[in-house]
């Protein structure tokens, strides 16, 4: 297992408290969750296969000696699944899970969500790394398991995957990264058209839904061109001339409305790192 750099998580402004992983597998998600932590039992990696947990828990004695940092004690492997999740309610900081939405079927995508909700502290994080679908993807490759188990043909499109998030209650979801992830041609696939599937990934926080919707950061930005130092909306936010300030997609479609022809929106990058208004 490799060894990871030393970092002074004293100094981190961005520690969890606890965290929890969803299907530990070999161990290494885990690892790299305790890196950032660093207490007893600040990590609880969850799965329901016994060769898996003993999996883990074999790779994670090897890390302990390769690894001077860490110490086997920073993570818990318990038998759970996504759908019962082995902690209290409101208990946890961050929940972390890959390819949740391309394994289960949309009412059990929405069970394992709620689940993850449920055990989030009030502003805990879901973090995801998912394939979506630039289009619906046709019925006869949703039925073919195997390309469901490799994560290719559950995908969702990005409306509908972020629907999911905003439906069982995250009130923001911010988009860290969108890239093109694979290929589906129409030859091998049996397709009228060759069919893009791209990474995606999130982090959802349990906050309230505000009255006028979920607040969504793809990246945008609002810059004020008008003739003042600042142009203030009376809802809070603040532009100053000509300096670009990150906003949700619902307050850019706002602000972009509101006064066209001195509010410039530019286009979503599929990258935000926080700062934002919404």
């Amino acid at each position: 297992m490799p060894k990871l750099p030393k970092l002074d998580c004293a100094a981190s402004k961005a520690v969890p408290c606890n965290s929890h992983y969803v299907g530990v597998g070999g161990g290494l998600e885990a690892l790299q969750f305790a890196y950032f932590s660093r207490h007893n039992g600040s990590v609880i990696a969850v799965d329901p296969v016994a060769a898996m947990r003993e999996a883990a828990a074999r790779n994670l004695q090897i890390a302990a000696h390769e690894n001077d940092w860490f110490d086997e004690s920073f993570v818990e492997i318990i038998e759970g699944d996504a759908f019962a999740l082995p902690v209290p309610d409101a208990s946890v900081d961050v929940v972390a899970q890959n390819c949740l939405f391309n394994i289960f079927e949309p009412a059990d995508l929405a069970k394992a969500l709620k689940e993850t909700y449920r055990v989030l502290k009030p502003g805990g994080r879901l973090l995801m790394s998912d394939p979506i679908a630039t289009r619906a993807i046709p019925q006869h490759l949703k039925d073919d398991q195997r390309l469901r188990a490799l994560c290719l043909s559950g995908a969702l499109t990005y409306a509908e995957y972020v629907q999911h998030l905003v439906d069982v209650g995250f009130g923001q979801v911010e988009v860290r990264a969108r890239r093109p992830y694979r290929l589906l041609d129409k030859h091998n696939y049996k397709l009228d058209a060759d069919l893009l599937l791209e990474s995606l990934d999130t982090v959802s926080f349990k906050v309230d839904i505000p009255p006028d919707g979920a607040c969504i950061f793809t990246g945008k930005t609002a810059i004020y061109a008008g003739s003042e130092e600042l142009f203030d909306d009376g809802a809070g936010h603040i532009l100053q001339r000509g300096v670009p300030a990150a906003v949700c997609d619902k307050t850019a479609g706002k602000l972009g409305g509101l006064m066209p022809d001195q509010v410039l929106i530019t286009d979503s990058t599929w990258h935000y790192n926080g700062g934002g208004c919404c």
